[in-house]
């Protein structure tokens, strides 16, 4: 019966140096998987400090740009005025040039007989003054 104590004992130890063997393996390839992320994690935060730096210059002229944009974009308040006055001085002689076509048509509706006669008696003295020249024009020829 001590034998088979001895052979458990025996088995025991061998199992628990396998295991000690095993459970080495394993923490070896944790150290190394530890190692590789720390590494990793290095470089990105390399690489995020340069990106953070990158990203601040960009932002400095990207608000630099914006302050150009609105310094232009004051320039052209005036032009837009302008512009805006012009549209409106535009529409003011519109509006007095429909008044004066509106007022120049009432005012022909209104003289339009007057205008007719004044036409008759125009055409009526340029058949007097032709008749006259052709009398004229033959006393004239008998001298």
């Amino acid at each position: 019966m001590i034998i088979i104590l001895y052979l458990a004992v025996a088995v025991i130890a061998i199992a628990f140096a396998v295991l000690v063997y095993f459970l080495a393996q394993t923490l070896k390839s944790a150290q190394k998987t530890l190692d590789d992320v720390a590494s990793t994690l290095e470089n990105v935060q390399e690489q995020m400090k340069g990106l953070t730096d990158e990203t601040t210059g960009l932002l400095h002229r990207t608000n630099i740009l914006a302050d150009d944009m609105a310094e232009k974009t004051k320039s052209f308040d005036s032009i837009f005025n302008a512009v805006e006055k012009l549209g409106e001085s535009l529409g003011s002689v519109n509006s007095s040039v429909q008044r004066v076509t509106s007022t120049i048509e009432t005012r022909g509706n209104e003289n339009a007989g007057k205008i007719a006669q004044a036409m008759q008696w125009g055409k009526a003295a340029i058949d007097l003054m032709h008749r006259w020249q052709d009398a004229r024009g033959s006393r004239k020829k008998e001298f």
